[in-house]
């Protein structure tokens, strides 16, 4: 099967074909404005993309993949402020606290990781060329690119100049010709970061960033170009306007790919409802694998709904995935030999329409339970259950189950190698889940007084519900001569 990819330009499905018609492949993709620390829905797009990448990498492409930080912005110049801080110096505290993160979801790192800080000759020389060309002019040492000279402007988002213009949905300003326009350059205001440029000192917009860190890194036409789906307006179509404007190539981008939305308990995250999640706060109370599965489990494109009971699934259904591995690990195979597999299986027609990690879950779990049914059955009809080692040629029947439990496991394992999920061993899941608890220790410490308190109060009703409440927390109590212990238990038996 051919892969497909729905492309957000043309908005339909297409036959994946690099511009070069080989196996190199340029993919961008938008990173995080570095203000504040990083929620589940930059998790979502780091996620997806990184799967991308692995899958591409996977059937042979050579990617080169990059994925900027905007480090130089409104929020960050206004949060520094707020903060007594300089700018660049919680730009980088943040840049430190994103990637820390990404390790810990084990998302791989990109090729290139540019700065628009480390990119400001670029963002001035493309400014220089889209006014030579016509397409940009100064104001006040400001630099604004008209809209309405690009005569496909929308062609991405489907929006229509005029149907703009009577939204207004744009910032006033006396300096723009066109209220359509957007800043490529801003003219530096007192205590603001700046840099001197041919229009006297100031900073580069944000759209004009993105174009400039691709260009440098990855030049003039690129395969792929992703980010939310939030940044197709103004974002993007403002990155295909001057990208294209200046350079003179079309497209910019061949393949545009968006992610959809994280929403918690069907409500869009604000910080104005206060239900943003943090990414180091979902993995303090979640196992890590659980949490990248979940992300993984609705279509990249799909809107995702983030709640407990979805992690706490995730996390029963790797639960049963170990435990069926470990029970093949232990129960038939000692070496377990795991064989290549053809192209054109379950996980990978999957990804190959659309990268459908949602499916590929799917395949995975309809193997999982194929493999219980085939030791079921083949417990109940007698069959040695011993290592592979011990019996070199084992009974006909069992001959069978073996190889087809050998096949389920590659599967398994081929899925994990895009994933990221499916990779650990039974005993590195297990001892991770032992270790996770959603109390801090010193909280575990009050409840245990508490509780004794209740006890030699003969109040063993509240000593009990403590006891209960501990446990259902991943909390176990154990009374001894010398006092009460405690220890961290797997949350779901």
């Amino acid at each position: 099967m051919t892969l497909k990819i729905y492309n957000s330009l043309t908005r339909k499905k297409e036959d994946f074909s690099p511009i070069g018609n080989g196996k190199d492949v340029l993919m961008y993709v938008c990173g995080p404005t570095v203000y504040a620390l990083s929620h589940i829905g930059h998790a979502r797009s780091a996620v997806a993309f990184d799967v991308i990448y692995r899958y591409l990498s996977h059937k042979g492409y050579k990617v080169k993949y990059a994925r900027n930080y905007t480090d130089v912005d409104d929020k960050i110049i206004n949060r520094a402020s707020e903060e007594g801080v300089d700018a660049k110096e919680l730009a980088e505290r943040y840049i430190r606290a994103f990637d820390a993160d990404m390790d810990a979801l084990g998302v791989a790192v990109p090729d290139v990781r540019p700065k628009a800080t480390e990119t400001i000759g670029k963002i001035i020389e493309l400014t220089q060329s889209l006014i030579a060309k016509k397409y940009a002019y100064q104001s006040n040492g400001d630099v604004f690119y008209s809209v309405r000279l690009k005569k496909d402007y929308g062609k991405l988002s489907g929006k229509n100049i005029d149907e703009l213009e009577a939204g207004a949905r744009v910032d006033v300003n006396e300096d723009k010709l066109d209220p359509l326009d957007f800043a490529l350059w801003k003219a530096a205001k007192p205590g603001e970061p700046a840099w001197d440029s041919p229009w006297g000192p100031g900073r580069p917009g944000w759209h004009v960033e993105c174009s400039a860190m691709c260009l440098s890194h990855l030049g003039d036409a690129i395969d792929i170009h992703g980010g939310g789906r939030d940044l197709i307006f103004p974002h993007h179509e403002n990155e295909i306007a001057q990208s294209e404007a200046a350079t003179g190539k079309t497209p910019f981008a061949k393949y545009w790919l968006h992610n959809g939305f994280v929403n918690v308990a069907k409500e869009k995250m604000s910080k104005s409802v206060g239900n943003v999640l943090n990414i180091r706060d979902v993995l303090q109370a979640h196992d890590k694998e659980a949490v990248r599965l979940f992300l993984l489990g609705s279509h990249y494109r799909s809107p995702l709904d983030y709640t407990k009971d979805s992690i706490k699934e995730a996390e029963a259904a790797l639960e049963r995935f170990y435990k069926t591995i470990q029970r093949i690990e232990e129960e038939w195979t000692a070496d377990i030999i795991v064989p290549a597999l053809q192209r054109g299986n379950a996980v990978i027609d999957a990804m190959d329409d659309d990268f459908n990690t949602a499916g590929v879950i799917g395949a995975v779990f309809k193997e999982i339970n194929r493999a219980n049914k085939l030791m079921d059955e083949a417990t109940d009809s007698g069959y040695k259950r011993q290592p592979a080692t011990v019996l070199p040629s084992p009974p006909r029947g069992e001959g069978r189950v073996r190889g087809k439990l050998e096949t389920i496991r590659a599967l398994c394992k081929e899925a994990s190698s895009f994933l990221g999920v499916f990779g650990s061993t039974p005993e590195e899941f297990f001892k991770r889940r032992k270790t996770q608890t959603d109390v801090s220790p010193e909280e575990i410490e009050r409840l245990i007084e508490e509780r004794n308190t209740a006890r030699r109060g003969k109040d063993f009703k509240k000593a009990d519900s403590i006891r209960t409440e501990l446990l259902e927390k991943g909390v176990a109590l154990e009374d001894t001569p010398k006092g009460t212990t405690w220890g961290v238990k797997r949350r779901f038996p």
